[in-house]
């Protein structure tokens, strides 16, 4: 059963998205009305009420955050971490200054849910690892340029 948590991100998902190694799930709406999910690697907390992502430019779930501005990101990992996060998307850097095919979009938190169940525990979540060398660069590079601006925004 879903439990309200509010709209600071808690300690245990900080952490998690600190870490950089889950693929965070982003649903958005066309505006048809049609659900999308985008996997998202490049994903950094900033503070506890916003989340700063990368996304390629040309995607489908780019194209809808940017017409219908509310996403929902679902986030499992390790420790029993499960959270779904509501919130409204902005545009903070068109192109990256990493990539110029990537964006960097902030999402300011509107509400966060526990979706812990009583039932089972989430043992891990979805892992990824890079498949080339130069992926690992761009993910890296990407990260740090997710974590300079936490300090700038």
């Amino acid at each position: 059963m879903a439990k309200h948590v509010g709209v600071k991100l808690p300690e245990d998902l900080v952490n998690v998205l600190k870490a950089g190694k889950t693929v965070v799930i982003l649903a958005t709406f066309s505006e048809k009305g049609l659900p999308h999910t985008t996997p998202i690697q490049c994903v950094y907390p900033k503070g506890d009420e916003s989340i700063l992502m990368t996304i390629h430019k040309d995607h489908t779930g780019y194209h809808n955050m940017v017409w219908q501005k509310k996403v929902m990101l679902c986030i499992l990992d390790e420790g029993n971490v499960a959270y779904s996060v509501l919130g409204r998307a902005g545009v903070v850097r068109a192109p990256s200054s990493v990539h110029p095919l990537m964006n960097v979009v902030r999402i300011d938190i509107i509400d966060i849910k526990s979706d812990r169940s009583p039932l089972t525990r989430v043992e891990a979540g979805v892992r990824w690892t890079h498949s080339s060398l130069e992926a690992e660069e761009l993910t890296k590079a990407l990260m740090g340029e997710l974590k300079e601006l936490t300090k700038t925004l």
